[in-house]
């Protein structure tokens, strides 16, 4: 390993690898900058071209290019080595196919399953019409061979077999998230007849995958887009797709440009504005923030964007707000998308990401717009919106620079702007989100993951609110109950995620983001009916075992106290607690239906 590490170094200069992240500026015999791990106006970063060292004397990191790829990618250092041994052209062995860890087969599973789906945009009737019909939507051969856009045929079992010809077991492509299983336990693939999209980590490794419908029956009821659920390699809160090819034009031109699909990156890296990534389809997320620091504070967004109401949108920006991001926003000509744009008149898309204006200019526009400036309700309804949002201006010039603004524009004077600006206090939650640490990685208990896995079911099969008995609507966690009870309020028949609009893809975006819920598409070979059951089951016994938990304690306190009636008692409650466990995993143990850790 020492050899190969030093090979790497021999060849590959740590002037060069840094600068291809972040821009240097020679000083003498070094370089400097400003440090890309923390904030700062003067730059303390140096890199030492004859030791071949770097170290920031702000934040005291310092290292070799090792340490430097494993903290600006935040990878670890296997990963850092493939980096920089591609680079070098370096190769590495492959290890013994008996000792390569779980997590790598699932890589190789990925990566297989792209070189399949690649094969079948080439080969084929329904691939070839796919082909031609992303050559229409004006992707280049090129393109669809650097970002490997593929094609799942219409089969059951395709890519199931192809991949267990390979030496990969059914669980292994079942945790890769390639297929599905029934209650009768028979597994198919999870995309069929769909134009497929590999979706990349930071190395450009395939990760996980996105799938657009293509050549179904109209009739026939599917989710336009489908992507595979989260796995031990994939999760769709801290990615952002298109991410791994943009993040150096991201550094260089200072600045990120968020779109929200796939063909929208794609076509814009195409026609030359390659600082692109996309959401696809989701609010921000903290966790996505927290990789996006790490390359510019500047983003623009090029999506619809509902600032007046209560959307996901609005609480993601407010988010990278929060987080001292600067936003600008490039609001859509004629209900267009990026892809589009970009197709049609490349010069066009460039100069309308240029002109994009700073997000609390699309505030005040979208204010002054919907209500009516010359009436008392209407200035009041104008202020309540714009005040929250002047509150958030950390740099005391600009806000009263914007708080003068909004009083001429109110043809009120700006001491009743600053009286209400001081009187506002952010919302509890706005709170707790701003002060949380967005570097922290979500861990959830397996609670979260039953209970979120419950609300997937109930929101695909809304006849599973029948099964909410008081004694199972008690097992839930408060978070899910409110939003259970919230659900129960929207008057809509289908809340299947294809469907929906309005209200409901609002309230379910604003689940995605707040609570870092993951709602699934789940599909309709699945016996859901009986999922929902064995979800609540489960939480029942998850409950339980919390009573028991607290008896114990209670017990035990009792006993040192020499309290014996109340120890009686509570060792009687504790019995029959425990005969409900048991009886709740023997009534389990006879379903066939899983829930995954």
């Amino acid at each position: 390993m020492d050899s190969v590490i030093n090979e790497i170094k021999e060849k590959l200069d740590i002037v060069d690898v840094i600068s291809s992240y972040i821009k240097l500026e020679k000083t003498g015999a070094n370089y400097r900058a400003l440090c890309p791990f923390h904030s700062e106006k003067k730059p303390s970063f140096f890199v030492s071209p004859t030791r071949q060292i770097w170290s920031c004397f702000g934040c005291g990191s310092k290292g070799d290019i090792f340490a430097f790829v494993k903290e600006i990618e935040g990878v670890e250092f296997g990963d850092a080595l493939r980096i920089l041994a591609k680079r070098a052209g370096v190769e590495l062995k492959r290890q013994n196919p008996q000792v390569q860890t779980a997590r790598k087969r699932i890589y190789d599973v990925c990566e297989l399953a792209t070189r399949f789906f690649e094969q079948q945009l080439f080969s084929g009737l329904s691939g070839k019409k796919a082909k031609e019909y992303l050559l229409k939507r004006g992707l280049n051969e090129e393109s669809i061979t650097k970002w490997r856009v593929g094609f799942a045929p219409d089969s059951w079992n395709s890519l199931m077999n192809f991949l267990q010809q390979k030496g990969y077991s059914v669980g292994e492509i079942k945790r890769a998230g390639l297929i599905l299983e029934s209650e009768k336990g028979k597994t198919y693939d999870r995309f069929r007849s769909r134009i497929i999209f590999p979706i990349f980590d930071l190395n450009s490794q395939v990760i996980g995958f996105g799938g657009r419908a293509f050549g179904t029956d109209e009739g026939q009821e599917t989710a336009k887009y489908l992507n595979i659920p989260n796995t031990v390699l994939y999760n769709k809160s801290q990615v952002l797709y298109g991410l791994n090819q943009a993040k150096i034009p991201i550094r260089k031109n200072e600045g990120c440009v968020l779109v929200e699909g796939y063909t929208d990156v794609i076509m814009s890296h195409q026609v030359g504005v390659q600082n692109v990534v996309a959401t696809s389809g989701t609010a921000l997320t903290p966790l996505q923030l927290a990789i996006l620091k790490r390359y510019s504070n500047n983003l623009i967004t090029a999506f619809d964007m509902d600032i007046a109401g209560d959307s996901a949108t609005k609480r993601g920006i407010d988010l990278a707000q929060a987080q001292g991001f600067n936003i600008k926003v490039a609001v859509l000509p004629n209900l267009k998308d990026p892809a589009d744009m970009a197709t049609e008149d490349p010069e066009a898309w460039k100069k309308f990401i240029e002109e994009a204006h700073s997000i609390v200019e699309f505030y005040f526009d979208s204010a002054f717009s919907k209500f009516d400036i010359q009436s008392h309700d209407g200035k009041r309804k104008i202020s309540e919106m714009l005040i929250p949002i002047l509150k958030r201006i950390q740099n005391k010039i600009e806000q009263s620079s914007w708080v003068k603004e909004l009083a001429n524009r109110l043809m009120v004077s700006e001491a009743s702007v600053e009286e209400e600006l001081k009187k506002y206090v952010p919302g509890q939650a706005t709170a707790e989100t701003s002060q949380k640490p967005y570097n922290e990685k979500i861990k959830k208990s397996r609670r979260d993951i039953i209970e979120e896995r419950a609300l997937s079911l109930l929101l695909n099969y809304p006849a599973g609110f029948a099964f909410l008995e008081d004694k199972y609507l008690n097992c839930l966690s408060q978070r899910i109950k409110e939003i259970i009870i919230k659900i129960n309020k929207i008057e809509s028949k289908d809340f299947k995620q294809a469907d929906l609009s309005g209200e409901n893809k609002d309230f379910l975006d604003f689940l995605a983001l707040q609570g870092e819920v993951e709602v699934e598409m789940i599909d309709q070979e699945l016996n859901v009916a009986e999922e929902i059951r064995v979800c609540f089951k489960e939480l029942e016994s998850l409950t339980i075992k919390e009573q028991l938990k607290e008896l114990s304690d209670k017990i035990r306190i009792a006993e040192q106290e020499n309290k014996e009636d109340e120890v009686e008692k509570l060792c009687e409650e504790f019995h029959q607690l425990t005969e409900s466990l048991s009886k709740n995993h023997s009534d389990d143990n006879q379903s066939k239906a899983t829930i995954n850790d």
